[in-house]
């Protein structure tokens, strides 16, 4: 009998797309997909960056309790950051749960699931190294038209708040052809655009010897046929250099858009946070990747609260902040992590404090995304149709998609027969502080390979290898799905 799966996953871009190789494990197992509560193994792909993640994580395995005892056939797995750091604590605080496996055995996932209901006991199993690179893996892709391409996995840099390098380890590097065959076999299947994925994709190469090799890797996908867009995520700037400037400004598919950590504007905060650059070296870069390229979109993260931070340290991140003329922030309250060196500093800041300086900071700039969307108003902007994005689309009916810039257009279709997949232009006619708004007549149309994958209901790299896993079943058709859009901190 096929068993039903359905997945939830939290966290960064990197959750996501492991999510996409545990579906697309699960699916060669002859499991099928469910997007309801009522699936047969119910999957949390968890992140461990904020605080939290632990209560969130606890809170809905409570609430899966009496389901489970209701249904003893159904089976609850526990993987990512999470199941990484807390291992056998999971079964601990929740017997219920049936698999706990880590971020370094993604692929023993089914095999675990079966040997759970075998042993009717609880499987644990947590590697301290990666095993199968994520990538070798088959994947069920949650989009026709936007896909995720893991270059590295893991992370060199020790950072004092971050937990990601002890759940993710060392970084890890795919060689250059290995990234470039995933690239142009997804080209091949109709996908305009790829987003490159590390945890810091401008140290790429570090492993095999080649500090260049992220300027070539974006070089090389801009010869990939069929390839419109091409975005990454996240590099660090200590580790950014003028040669993947010089490759963005002069690769056409490469978008002009760059994701770049700030975290603070303090160079004292900086330096207790062991991130090895300094406020005037990061506007530095903004001014260099601006110069090279003019309408570049640049955001940033940036953590508010950090250990001993003072009123002083904050200003220098709203003056920081200022000067950078961001087009959008990611902003964070410090949470201590159990495991990292900031967790034991002294002068932990007062809640009451951060949430002050937490509200002043988003609302400076929330005021400079404004600014910033409102100097598009009257631009023809060309946009690739998504799903999923506008969440009021069906009540204006509107449909909604990623300028080239990375910046989310809502329009009005009219009554012409696009499909998420195809390119529109449209004009701006108004800027909102977090999205554009072009109701005025789509300017024009392109029907692409994309829209007709979409359309079809089946989705790109969909390998059905069997790796030796057990089966249920044969797998059936993939429907379609949205992806949520997370950010990967650096």
């Amino acid at each position: 009998m096929t068993r039903s799966y359905t997945i939830r996953t939290y966290g960064c871009q990197m959750n996501v797309h492991d999510s996409e190789r545990m579906a697309g494990l699960l699916e060669a197992a002859g499991y099928e997909r469910s997007d309801s509560d009522d699936a047969d193994v119910v999957v949390f792909n968890t992140c461990a960056v904020r605080e939290n993640a632990d209560n969130r994580l606890y809170g809905n395995l409570g609430h899966l309790r009496p389901v489970k005892a209701a249904r003893p056939d159904m089976q609850i797995a526990v993987g990512g950051c999470l199941a990484q750091k807390d291992r056998e604590t999971i079964v601990r605080k929740a017997p219920w749960v049936d698999v706990v496996f880590g971020t370094h055995n993604v692929h023993a996932l089914p095999v675990l699931l079966e040997r759970a209901r075998h042993n009717r006991a609880a499987q644990v199993e947590i590697a301290e190294s990666l095993e199968v690179f994520p990538s070798t893996l088959p994947a069920r892709r949650e989009s026709a038209y936007s896909a995720w391409v893991s270059i590295s996995v893991g992370c060199n840099n020790t950072c004092t708040f971050c937990i990601v390098p002890s759940l993710r380890g060392k970084e890890k590097d795919r060689r250059p052809g290995d990234v470039l065959a995933e690239v142009q076999a997804l080209a091949a299947e109709g996908v305009l655009e790829v987003t490159l994925l590390g945890q810091n994709v401008n140290s790429y190469g570090v492993e095999f010897g080649d500090r260049g090799a992220f300027a070539k890797l974006l070089r090389a996908c801009g010869d990939v046929e069929g390839l419109e867009r091409v975005r990454f995520t996240s590099p660090h700037p200590r580790d950014f250099t003028s040669d993947v400037i010089a490759a963005m400004a002069e690769t056409p598919n490469v978008c002009p858009q760059l994701h770049m950590p700030l975290q603070s504007g303090s160079d004292d905060v900086l330096r207790r946070m062991r991130r090895s650059y300094r406020s005037q070296r990061f506007l530095a870069i903004l001014d260099e990747v601006r110069a090279a390229i003019p309408d570049a979109a640049i955001s940033t993260d940036i953590i508010v609260g950090f250990p001993g931070e003072t009123e002083e340290d904050f200003q220098a991140t709203l003056d920081v902040v200022e000067k950078a003329r961001f087009a959008q922030a990611f902003t964070f309250q410090y949470s201590p992590r159990p495991g990292t060196p900031a967790a034991s500093l002294p002068d932990q800041v007062p809640k009451e404090v951060v949430q002050e300086r937490y509200e002043r900071l988003v609302a400076l700039q929330e005021e400079i995304s404004w600014q910033q969307n409102r100097a598009l108003e009257g631009r023809v902007v060309e946009v690739l149709v998504s799903t999923g994005e506008g969440r009021k689309d069906g009540a204006t009916r509107r449909m909604s998609g990623r300028a080239r810039d990375g910046r989310l257009v809502h329009f009005a279709p009219g009554d012409l027969p696009i499909r998420p997949g195809d390119v529109v232009e449209v004009e701006v006619g108004y800027g909102a502080p977090h999205h554009l708004v072009a109701d005025g007549p789509v300017l024009s149309h392109r029907r692409t390979r994309a829209g007709d994958v979409h359309e079809a209901g089946t989705r790109p790299g969909g390998s059905r290898t069997g790796l030796g896993l057990p089966a249920f079943g044969a797998p059936p058709a993939q429907p379609a799905a949205a992806a949520p859009a997370c950010g990967v901190n650096a």
